[in-house]
């Protein structure tokens, strides 16, 4: 039977999936730009709206790709703090879905090679999701700061995301074979990285 209200669980995994959501649009927005405008978009205003949707759209499937792992391992820590699972049953239960994902790939795009990186990030990212929905604190900011104390232990986690984050970056690199994913993969990781102390700033004194 579906729930009538949400649970303190729900609201708290719902406020940090908007924070992440929020955080791949402001990454996308910094290095998908909408090219400038050419005389076909002045005199033919059908031209430039199939180009905005297009961007549109284009930004969509970044922010959706971001979020993967983020949301495989948010659902993760959900499961493990509301019904009592294990790390290990919610890395199990994440292991066959990307297991299905690269078993129907007929493209050879999603690699195994990928898939092991991810797994290290979504290790990684269930340990600081678990910690934030433990917390008695409802709002994100509260959340934050009840977990990490300082920008010092934060930072110390993020290093290590960062790490993570870039050995699937590089692991994509090599499988799509693509001169300009390693540009696309430099200005991203670049934008993260100042988008993510930005937020910090809000929430820790540093």
């Amino acid at each position: 039977m579906a729930k009538l209200f949400p649970t303190i669980l729900d609201t708290k995994y719902e406020k940090i999936l908007k924070e992440e959501r929020s955080l791949a649009k402001d990454v996308s927005s910094s290095i998908i730009k909408l090219k400038p405008l050419t005389a076909w978009d002045i005199t033919i205003p059908l031209v430039f709206i199939i180009n905005l949707v297009k961007h549109k759209r284009t930004k969509e499937i970044f922010t959706l790709n971001f979020l993967f792992t983020k949301k495989l391992a948010l659902e993760a820590a959900r499961d493990m703090v509301g019904t009592g699972i294990t790390k290990e049953e919610a890395m199990a239960g994440i292991k066959e879905k990307t297991g299905e994902i690269l078993s129907s790939d007929e493209k050879g795009i999603y690699s195994q090679k990928i898939r092991n990186k991810q797994t290290r990030e979504i290790d990684l990212l269930i340990d600081h999701y678990v910690k934030l929905l433990r917390e008695p604190a409802k709002d994100y900011k509260t959340m934050m700061q009840n977990t990490y104390q300082t920008w010092e232990r934060y930072n110390a986690f993020l290093i290590q995301l960062k790490r993570a984050e870039r050995d699937v970056n590089r692991a994509a690199q090599q499988t799509v074979g693509a001169v300009a994913a390693s540009d696309v993969a430099f200005k991203m990781e670049k934008s993260l990285e100042r988008m993510r102390e930005v937020r910090a700033g809000e929430i820790f004194v540093f």
